[in-house]
C-alpha cells in the first residue's frame, strides 16, 4: 500500500496546500507524538529545527501544539542543518527529532523529515503507522490536561552541532593558511557554515548568509553551483563548499573552478578511505549514480550496490549490507562513520582533512570519467501517467533502443509534482532520441 503523506524524504509540499498547512502540522504533531508516545524506552521528548522559511513561523507553532497536546515534552533549536537535527535527537536522548524543510525546494515550498531515537530517518513502516493516527479522530490521541507537554527553547544547537563535528577529528586538525568560500543558500547552515571553518581557522568568503525567509536555494547553493565556480576564482581559493536550504546536500568546487558533483566526491572519499583500510564493505549508491562511476567501482574492486533515490534508501541498504559510505550524485552523502544521514558540512571536513597536507582539490577529484548523462524534469498535474499505457510503451520503446549502449531511467519525483527522465549514454543523438520519445508520452 503506498503511502498518502508521506513521499521518498519526509513531507513535503506548497504551504498553505492540502498537506502544508498550520491544521495538517497540528495533526503531524499529534499522530508523531503519539506513536513515540508510546514508545516508553526513553524520555517524552521531541526536538524541532527548521531552515529559514518564512512559513517556518507559522508551521513550527501547529506542529509544537500538536506535540504538547499527544503529551511531548518540546525542544526548539531555531535554523540547524538536518543532520545536526540528526546528531542531536541521539545526543539529547529524545524520541524524535523533526525537521521543518523543504531541503533545495524554493521558499514557497515546505515540510518535515522526522528521524527516530537513533538518528535514523523514519522507515516506510513506522510512517504508515503515523499516518493512520493521523487520520484518527483528534480526539482519541489528545492527552490529559495534567500531562499536557511543556516547551523550551535550546538557544546553543549550533554550537553544539559544530562540537561533534569537529570531534570527530584530531585535535591538531586545522584549517590555517587556507582560504574557503562557503554559499550557504540563505538556509539552515548559515550560521554553523561559517562558524565552524573560521573556528579550525581558516580565511573565509561567506555567501548565501542573509536569509530573508523567500531567499532560500534562489540562484545560490547546491541548485546552482555556478555561484560557487565563479566566488572561487574570484577569491583564488583552495576551495569551495555549496550547501543546500537544509545543508544535507553538498556540491564542491576545485582550486581552478571545477564543479564536483556527489559522485566524484563519493568517488575520491572510496579511493581514501580503501587505501586507509577504513572503507567498509563498498559503496552504496542509487539509480541515480552515473555509470562511470560504476566501471570505476569494479576496476577499483569496491564493491557497488545501488538503491532507490534518496538517503534514506541510501541508509537502510548501507545498514544491511554493513557498509560505511552511500550517497547521491546530487551530493547527499553519508558517512556511516560519522552520521546517520547526508551532512554537506561532515563531508566538506573530510575532504579538507584529505587536503591538510598540501593536496590540491583539483588532485584529489575527477576520479573517473562520467558517462554523459541527461535528467529532464517534466512538470505534470498527476504523477500516475508514468503508469499509463502510452507512458509504459515509450519507456519500453527507449530502453531497447539504448540497450548495450546506455541506460534509461524514468520515475516519479518523491518531494515535487515532476517525472524525471534520465538518460546515460556516449551516443549523445540516441541518447536525445530516447528521452525524446518518453517526453513525448508525458506532455
Amino acid at each position: 500500500m503506498s503511502k498518502k503523506y508521506f513521499g521518498t524524504d519526509g513531507i513535503r509540499g506548497r504551504v498553505n496546500q492540502t498537506k502544508i498547512n498550520g491544521e495538517m502540522f497540528f495533526k503531524f504533531g499529534l499522530a508523531a507524538g503519539t506513536y513515540f508516545k508510546n514508545q516508553k524506552k526513553i524520555k517524552q521528548t521531541a526536538i524541532i529545527a527548521k531552515d529559514t522559511r518564512l512559513s517556518g513561523y507559522t508551521l513550527e507553532p501547529a506542529l509544537v501544539s500538536g506535540l504538547t497536546s499527544a503529551g511531548m515534552h518540546v525542544y526548539t533549536l531555531g535554523p540547524l542543518p538536518t543532520n545536526g537535527l540528526a546528531m542531536l535527537t541521539k545526543k539529547l536522548r529524545a524520541n524524535m527529532g523533526i525537521m521543518i524543510t523543504a531541503s533545495h525546494n524554493p521558499f514557497y515550498d515546505n515540510g518535515l523529515k522526522l528521524f527516530g531515537p537513533d538518528g535514523l530517518k523514519l522507515s516506510d513502516k513506522i510512517e504508515k503507522k503515523i499516518e493512520k493516527l493521523i487520520d484518527c479522530r483528534i480526539v482519541k490521541n489528545l492527552s490529559e490536561p495534567k500531562i499536557l507537554g511543556r516547551v523550551k527553547r535550546l538557544e546553543d544547537a549550533n554550537e553544539r552541532y559544530i562540537k561533534i563535528l569537529v570531534n570527530n577529528f584530531p585535535k591538531n586538525f586545522s584549517l590555517k593558511g587556507m582560504k574557503i568560500v562557503i554559499d550557504c543558500a540563505n538556509g539552515a547552515a548559515y550560521k554553523s557554515g561559517p562558524k565552524l571553518l573560521k573556528n579550525l581557522g581558516a580565511r573565509v568568503y561567506e555567501f548565501g548568509t542573509t536569509p530573508n525567509g523567500f531567499n532560500i536555494n534562489d540562484k545560490c547553493g547546491s541548485t546552482f553551483p555556478n555561484k560557487i565556480k565563479y566566488l572561487v576564482k574570484k577569491y583564488k581559493a583552495h576551495l569551495g563548499i555549496s550547501l543546500d536550504g537544509d545543508a544535507d546536500r553538498i556540491i564542491i568546487s576545485d582550486e581552478k573552478g571545477n564543479i564536483i558533483d556527489g559522485d566524484q566526491i563519493i568517488s575520491m572519499l572510496a579511493k581514501r578511505w580503501k587505501k586507509k583500510r577504513i572503507l567498509k564493505g563498498g559503496v552504496i549508491g542509487t539509480l541515480m549514480s552515473n555509470y562511470g562511476l560504476q566501471n570505476y567501482f569494479k576496476k577499483q574492486k569496491i564493491k557497488f550496490i545501488r538503491a532507490n533515490v534518496g538517503d534514506r534508501y541510501v541508509k537502510e541498504k548501507m545498514k544491511k549490507y554493513n557498509f560505511n559510505l552511500g550517497g547521491e550524485q546530487s551530493g547527499h552523502i553519508i558517512l556511516g562513520k560519522f552520521a546517520t544521514t547526508g551532512d554537506g558540512l561532515l563531508v566538506a571536513l573530510e575532504v579538507l582533512f584529505s587536503m591538510r597536507k598540501g593536496k590540491k582539490a583539483s588532485e584529489l577529484f575527477n576520479t573517473f570519467e562520467s558517462t554523459p548523462q541527461i535528467l529532464e524534469n517534466i512538470l505534470v498535474k498527476d504523477k500516475s501517467i508514468i503508469n499509463s499505457k502510452r507512458c509504459r510503451i515509450a519507456i519500453k520503446k527507449s530502453e531497447k533502443l539504448i540497450k548495450d549502449q546506455g541506460r534509461m531511467l524514468v520515475r516519479k519525483s518523491g518531494t515535487e509534482p515532476k517525472i524525471r527522465i534520465m538518460g546515460e549514454s556516449s551516443n549523445i543523438p540516441l541518447l536525445k532520441k530516447c528521452i525524446n520519445i518518453v517526453k513525448k508520452s508525458i506532455n
